[in-house]
């Protein structure tokens, strides 16, 4: 049930431009600071292992990896298989994790998140004050 809620919020993402799949456009999603978290198969070769940890390291994006094989992901993103991917909006990637289960497995990164995403909601709602001023004044 969890593995199906899980796979189906990546099919989500994929669908609403939200994930970026495969080595070449995760690697530049991560390379231009847009990956939010990166994730990898279970049984990703160790070429595309090594990449994957490249392309985040020295950086604030995480890596996970996940329970799912690369048939597993292709399946739920509509492709024939995919061993590497890249989460691009910080709230989407805070449900991903959320429905993987495991809370305290995955507690750091989850609180990582979490944090991030209070930052981008506190973040938004400045500009939304900003807009609004500009438009009515300062009150």
């Amino acid at each position: 049930m969890e593995q199906n809620r899980s796979l189906g919020l990546l099919s989500l993402a994929r669908k609403g431009g939200n994930i970026v799949l495969g080595e070449e456009q995760a690697g530049a999603a991560a390379r231009a600071s847009r990956a939010r978290l990166m994730l990898l198969a279970s049984d990703a070769g160790g070429h595309t292992v090594r990449r994957a940890k490249s392309f985040v390291a020295g950086t604030a994006q995480p890596l996970l990896t996940l329970p799912y094989t690369r048939d597993e992901l292709g399946d739920a993103l509509g492709t024939t298989s995919c061993a590497i991917a890249a989460i691009t909006d910080v709230q989407l990637a805070l449900a991903f994790v959320k429905t993987l289960g495991e809370p305290e497995k995955y507690a750091d990164l989850l609180q990582e998140l979490d944090e991030r995403v209070k930052r981008v909601e506190k973040r938004r709602a400045e500009e939304k004050a900003h807009r609004r001023n500009v438009r009515h004044g300062k009150s």
